[in-house]
């Protein structure tokens, strides 16, 4: 799969408006479970689960690339949404409505829609206490692009099938779904580095003050860790997306226990896009994170920091 991207650097990071519910525990005991490492990944590895199984729904789809442009074919658009895509459209709409239920006041959920024109919640807002350092990191509009231009042309590449198959609205409840999924993930890095920071400050705080990006990603980076997770990956988009059947002639069929095996979608694609954005740019938003680490503390708090 080639790449029409590059992950964002650091300076084209967005920022959206401050976010007052940052991730917060009801207990002691409960905050520090968010924090713990293996508890991030085992949330880590359920989002694999997600993710796959959303692209291989995706896959059953057309590209229908229309849905992504600007394009007169969809006259019924709401016209005041200053959205010029369908896809555009149905992100909007849906976080719309999500925001309403509180979805974007949780700890690891960020919208696509710029928080200052999503509606207020109808639910009574919640109170705990804060898990993660005050931020404003959203790259929401980086995972768009990378998705668009990228996986969804892999992901809908299959011999035979057509460019455009008319089912703009199915193919594009699958994408929101999938964005959503990918966002939280990557965003999900704003808890790793906060557990990491926690475990060991000092190791940090001489390269957020000197804003040592580098020497902060070597701090964070565990390419044992990512090796394993990309071989698992493999494994389960192989497994998830096989279809066993008898048909001695399937499209990419391989053969298993005597069965005639037909994959759903590409595997590669899952472990690619893992590979070459959500694993850089998981890392990207964990060094922002812990750039902005020590905003706001007082002199007493970074000496008590610096002290352990």
């Amino acid at each position: 799969m080639t790449t029409g991207f590059s992950p964002a650097y650091p300076e084209q990071v967005l920022q959206a408006a401050p976010y007052s519910g940052m991730p917060r525990a009801t207990k002691e005991d409960e905050m520090e479970d968010l924090l713990d490492i293996q508890s991030i990944r085992r949330i880590l590895m359920r989002l694999e689960d997600t993710i796959i199984f959303l692209m291989i729904e995706r896959a059953q789809f057309a590209h229908n690339q229309v849905i992504y442009e600007n394009s007169g074919k969809f006259t019924e658009l709401d016209r005041d949404s200053n959205e010029p895509s369908f896809l555009g459209w149905m992100l909007r709409q849906t976080e719309t409505t999500h925001a309403k239920v509180r979805r974007y006041e949780a700890p690891d959920e960020y919208p696509f829609t710029a928080y200052e024109e999503l509606p207020k919640p109808i639910l009574p807002m919640l109170s705990f206490q804060r898990v993660l350092h005050p931020n404003t990191i959203n790259i929401n509009p980086q995972i768009k692009q990378f998705y668009i231009h990228t996986i969804v042309p892999a992901l809908t590449e299959r011999h035979g099938r057509l460019n455009d198959d008319g089912h703009y609205g199915s193919a594009a409840t699958r994408d929101v779904e999938i964005l959503q999924a990918v966002s939280r993930r990557i965003h999900y890095g704003k808890f790793v580095a906060e557990s990491k920071f926690r475990a060991r400050p000092g190791d940090f705080m001489g390269h957020i003050r000197a804003r040592n990006r580098g020497a902060l990603e070597a701090l964070i980076t565990k390419p044992a860790v990512e090796r394993a997770l990309l071989e698992r990956l493999s494994k389960k988009a192989l497994t998830y997306g096989q279809e066993i059947s008898d048909d001695q002639h399937p499209e990419q069929q391989q053969q298993q226990n005597g069965f005639a095996v037909r994959h759903k979608m590409d595997a590669r694609v899952v472990v690619e896009m893992y590979s070459n954005w959500l694993i850089p740019l998981t890392r990207l938003v964990e060094v922002e994170y812990l750039l902005c680490r020590l905003d706001g503390l007082s002199k007493d708090e970074l000496a008590q920091l610096e002290s352990q």
